[in-house]
Parts: structure tokens; C-alpha cells; sequence
């Protein structure tokens, strides 16, 4: 086993979709495992018609989340092809999917069923809400959002709830069954056996609402909507300048003391109003006025230099472009380049965002087309190999 490729060796059946599965899948690959996507002929994964914005290569929702990974297509309504579903199953390390609760029982790839012929199989299961009382609901990112709190608690207190600008749910679920799918194998090692891991979106999201969700069990109080002001810590917060905005985070009273030196109003720290975090909390209108009015001398971008020589943590506000542009100017390399089969580049993504020391050599395989590998995939299952080193030449530049 390669040691800059941890998961090298691991098969894993990816009968998920849209994002959180996949999400989940494609980390798995990023790390070695060989990943066999399996999709409805046809159609494929829903995500492959959402757009635009289309790149030359395909839907780049689908691309965001479905690198180094084969494409099988299978027909699950076929006799034919659910045998060959199974087999795949029966074969594999790992079997991820977000099928509705009960819908792969159906299909004869449940849990125990598959888990009695494999007993080593690591199955995990996303949904929505949950295998019990929660089984029938649709598991959408928006609506887990409005009916778990975190819209409650994001945008202006006057204005509406508002949604994360990303399918935020999705993502944290998907780095949840990431890490339960990790840990069975892990614990695999020494008892031998799978090991059937379920998450889902409500409880990800719960799990992620922190200190706002322990407000509330802790001390009763239910958070409510600050746009970008924090509950417990003051001046954390955009701030008003000469061309817009500034994010300002100090997380203590020394940061707080440098931040009223850099803006010309030292005072401001030994104030009793605003010595310590609790004053500047009960205090947080009349201080925001006062800081707003020193930053109106200056813009948000010479705030940010400023401040960052004073070692007071800000940031400007800046697009998704510019933010890639300055994780690159930190030497980060949050972009790499995917390959199709014949090694060539066809696009960039988004790295994996762990780095190994000694370095991962991380497959650069793009997103497969529809059913790329299904003739391959199809023999491999015909034949008496169950190694997924066998199946080599289908993981595309993995130099």
C-alpha cells in the first residue's frame, strides 16, 4: 500500500447522489480508494443537468464532487443489473448511498442483507431526517435548513431568514459520514467486521450549531438573527469604512487594544464601557459608532494591511475568485488540475483541503462522463477477480 495514498486498496461502491454522498465519495477517492459511481442509464446523477453554469466538460455542480471515480450504469429496475449491483457490493470495502430510507432494502442491497454475504463491508447511509419517524421526508439542504435553526439565526434581525450561500448541510453531512466511514475501517482492523454507519442532514446540522446550540440547552436562550454581529464577542463584525466594509474579529482585549491604537482612538480601550468583551457587549452600539466613525478615514483594504501588521485579525470582503487568488498568494495551492484519460488537462477544481507531510500523491482523474467505465466495470464484475487492483487500468492518471 502506498503511503501517500492511504485509502490505495480500498474499493468503494458509490451509489449516491447530488452532493452529500458524492461529497463524501470523492474525499475517499482524493485519498486513494478506488470509487465506482454507479448511475442510472440515461440520466445519471441528477446534479449532470444542473446548470448553467456548464463547463467545456460537463454541469459543474456534478464536476464539484464526483473527481477520480468511475462511472457504471446500471439499470437497478434490471434483474439483470441488480445481480450485478450486488456483486459489486459483495465485493467492495465501503458501500455509500442516500437512497429514501428502505429504498435499497428494496432493491435487495440493504444493510443485512448485503452485510450476511459481506460481513466486512463498511455500509453508510445518508438520508434527511433519519431511519425512524423521519424516514418519509424529502432530505432537501434548504428545507433541513429552515426546520434545523440555522435560518433562524442567519440574516438582519429586521430582515428575512436567509439561507447559507452554499448547501452548506450537505457539506457538513458529507464530511460526517466521511468520518464514520474512516473510523470503520479503522476499527475493522482489528475486529474483522463492518459495520453499518448512518448520518443525516438534521443531526449534521444540529451537531454543527455549536455554542448557538448550546445557548439554548446550557442557558435557555434561543438565538435569534444579528447579521454579521456575534452574540458573545464584540467588535466581531463588519464594520462601516471609506468604500464599503471591513471584517473585524477581535477575539480578546489585547487585539482589542491594538485595533483602538491602529485607528487613532487608544482611549477607547481603557474606557469602562469597553474594557473588557462583557462591557463591549452591553455596550456594542455606541462602540460600533465609534469605531465606524475612525474607519471612515480610510478603506476597507488599507484597513486590512493595517490591522494585519498590528495583529489584529480583518479581511475585506472579497468574491470567491479573489478569495482563491489570496489562498494562492499565502502558498496554499487551493487549485490543481484534472486529467482525462489520455493525461491531458481539461479543467481545474478545488483541491482537497488537507495537507499530508510526507506529501499525498492524490489521483488527478477528472469526472467521469455517463457510463465511462461500464463496459470494464461489467466485464470485472463477469469475472472471478475481486481485487480492486484489478480494476488498475480504469483509474485514469494516477501517475
Amino acid at each position: 500500500m502506498s503511503t501517500n495514498r492511504p485509502l490505495e486498496g480500498i474499493l468503494v461502491a458509490d451509489f449516491s447522489r447530488v452532493l452529500a454522498g458524492p461529497l463524501c465519495t470523492m474525499t475517499l477517492a482524493d485519498l486513494g480508494a478506488t470509487v465506482i459511481k454507479v448511475e442510472r442509464p440515461g440520466t445519471g446523477d441528477d446534479t449532470r443537468s444542473w446548470g448553467p453554469p456548464f463547463s467545456a466538460t460537463g454541469s459543474t455542480y456534478f464536476e464539484s464532487v464526483n473527481r477520480n471515480k468511475q462511472s457504471v450504469a446500471l439499470d437497478l429496475a434490471d434483474p439483470a443489473d441488480r445481480r450485478l449491483a450486488q456483486e459489486l457490493a459483495l465485493r467492495a470495502d465501503v458501500l455509500v448511498e442516500n437512497f429514501k430510507p428502505g429504498g435499497m432494502t428494496k432493491l435487495g442491497l440493504g444493510y443485512a442483507e448485503l452485510s450476511a454475504m459481506n460481513p466486512g463491508l463498511i455500509y453508510a447511509s445518508i438520508s434527511g431526517f433519519g431511519s425512524a419517524a423521519g424516514a418519509d421526508l424529502p432530505g432537501y439542504d434548504f428545507i433541513v435548513q429552515a426546520l434545523g435553526g440555522l435560518m433562524s439565526i442567519t440574516g438582519e434581525a429586521d430582515a428575512d431568514p436567509m439561507k447559507a450561500g452554499v448547501a452548506l448541510v450537505d457539506v457538513l453531512t458529507a464530511k460526517d459520514a466521511t468520518i464514520g466511514v474512516l473510523a470503520a475501517l479503522n476499527a475493522r482492523k482489528t475486529s474483522g467486521a463492518g459495520a453499518h454507519v448512518e448520518v443525516n442532514l438534521l443531526s449534521s446540522l444540529q451537531g454543527a450549531l455549536a455554542n448557538q446550540g448550546q445557548a439554548y440547552l446550557g442557558a435557555g436562550k434561543v438565538a435569534s438573527r444579528m447579521g454579521n454581529d456575534h452574540p458573545s464577542i464584540v467588535p466581531y463584525q463588519l464594520l462601516a469604512c471609506a468604500d464599503g466594509s471591513v471584517a473585524v474579529a477581535c477575539g480578546n482585549d489585547g487585539q482589542f487594544v491594538r485595533l483602538c491604537a491602529e485607528i487613532g482612538k487608544p482611549e477607547l480601550a481603557s474606557d469602562s464601557r469597553f474594557a473588557t468583551n462583557s462591557a463591549r457587549v452591553a455596550n456594542r452600539e455606541v462602540l460600533v459608532g465609534l469605531l465606524e466613525e475612525a474607519l471612515g478615514a480610510d478603506t476597507g483594504a488599507n484597513w486590512q494591511a493595517r490591522f494585519t501588521l498590528r495583529g489584529v485579525p480583518s479581511g475585506k470582503i472579497a468574491g470567491i475568485d479573489e478569495g482563491l487568488a489570496y489562498a494562492e498568494s499565502l502558498g496554499l495551492d487551493p487549485v490543481i488540475e484534472v486529467h482525462n484519460s489520455e493525461g491531458i488537462a481539461v479543467g481545474r477544481q478545488v483541491r482537497h483541503p488537507i495537507t499530508w507531510t510526507p506529501a499525498l500523491n492524490p489521483p488527478t482523474a477528472a469526472p467521469p462522463q455517463l457510463g465511462e467505465h461500464t463496459e470494464q466495470i461489467r466485464a470485472w464484475l463477469g469475472s472471478d477477480s475481486h481485487s480492486a487492483e484489478d480494476l488498475g487500468g480504469l483509474a485514469r492518471q494516477r501517475p
